[in-house]
């Protein structure tokens, strides 16, 4: 069951998403987020690369839950 409280949030590091996440790498990627992003929080990467926080958030959720069968593909 997907909650609320499983979603990926602003506040956490690239680096952390990734590492714990690594079928969002290409996402990251798609926005333009290099290496010198993945210590940023995700809010402050989409706002170097001039990417919309909301549609990040919302790539790489569906990268995440797609891969989990949680959403349909």
């Amino acid at each position: 069951m997907l909650r609320f409280t499983d979603l990926v949030r602003g506040s956490e590091t690239v680096r952390e998403i990734k590492q714990k996440y690594p079928e969002t790498a290409s996402v990251f990627e798609s926005f333009g987020l290099r290496e010198s992003c993945f210590d940023c929080s995700i809010e402050m990467a989409a706002r170097k690369v001039g990417a919309s926080l909301e549609d990040l958030l919302v790539e790489v959720n569906k990268a995440i839950y797609r891969v989990r069968g949680l959403i349909a593909a």
